[in-house]
């Protein structure tokens, strides 16, 4: 079973103005590297579908999924937060992007991909219950969640999120969820400015100071991360990819390289593989200078590959 790669033209659509750092050129670049290194010669290619109102309500309240679709312009835009704005094309892209998360836990529960990476964008994991922001919309890995427990019927599903900003929309969403841990480390003092008090006993969130490195955060993970998803012992592991702190992106400013990424994919697929027959699903999230992700999200996905050795 090849791994899929899914993604959508629909994402290269959506615009938030020629300066804002959450640019389609993100889907372009990484599709380039990925194509470069002869990666995408090993992933079989899935469009993403649109995610249907029943599949969004697993994470999102009624009056949200409406409110979205009522603020779509005709033409213009239409401001959302002071960072999140829509255009005629936003609805459709966010769409997309929970539809690949949905598709892509259809195909690796249902044995047609061993795992799954979706280049799709806008991000999701800033978007609460009830509220876009942050560049995002729909939350995408907690539709995807939600479908693992709700139509698949998994009872544990782990969620790693490793943006450099904490996933706000995801523990929104799922705090209290006791079929859920989500492990979120995330530079802290910086947006959405919390994350340090869990609002659950399923919610481990550990805070890192700025300029922190690969090696702090290589130790977090082993010594917090780890045990936790040994306990929990997951079916399935859902990935929120952020390269944000990466140390050439300014959005954030951990210091991370390519090699802590896959250091971090390592991890993950290790547990993936004692646990949940290998079965992972990644959605990528913030990642905004294009050279450092394009080779951060290519460090991430060869190692899902399995050919980092």
């Amino acid at each position: 079973m090849l791994p899929a790669y899914i993604s959508h033209p629909d994402c290269l659509k959506h615009t938030m103005g020629e300066q804002h750092p959450e640019s389609p050129e993100r889907i372009g670049a990484i599709n380039d590297m990925l194509l470069i290194k002869g990666l995408l010669d090993f992933m079989q290619p899935f469009d993403a579908p649109l995610a249907s109102e029943k599949q969004l309500a697993q994470a999102h309240s009624l009056l949200h999924i409406h409110t979205m679709a009522a603020l779509s312009p005709v033409d213009g835009s239409v401001q959302v937060d002071p960072d999140t704005s829509m255009n005629p094309h936003t609805y459709r892209a966010a769409l997309r992007a929970a539809g690949a998360a949905v598709l892509a836990v259809d195909l690796v529960l249902g044995k047609g991909a061993g795992s799954a990476f979706c280049n799709v964008r806008p991000p999701g994991h800033h978007a609460e219950h009830n509220a876009a922001g942050g560049f995002c919309f729909f939350n995408n890995v907690a539709v995807g969640i939600r479908h693992a427990l709700n139509v698949h019927g998994l009872e544990r599903v782990a969620l790693v999120d490793f943006d450099v900003h904490h996933g706000n929309g995801s523990e929104d969403i799922l705090h209290g969820d006791e079929r859920v841990l989500m492990c979120s480390i995330f530079e802290d003092k910086i947006y959405p400015f919390c994350g340090n008090q869990p609002r659950g006993p399923n919610m481990l969130n550990v805070a890192l100071p700025a300029r922190s490195g690969g090696d702090v955060m290589r130790a977090a993970v082993s010594a917090q991360w780890l045990p936790a998803l040994e306990r929990f012992r997951p079916q399935l592991i859902v990935v929120s990819a952020g390269f944000d702190g990466h140390r050439d992106d300014d959005m954030g400013n951990l210091g991370l390289v390519e090699a802590d990424y896959a250091w971090l994919t390592k991890q993950i697929v290790a547990v993936a593989q004692r646990h949940c027959q290998g079965r992972i699903v990644s959605c990528l999230e913030g990642g905004y200078e294009l050279s450092s992700l394009a080779r951060s999200a290519a460090a991430h996905v060869k190692v899902l590959l399995g050919l980092d050795d």
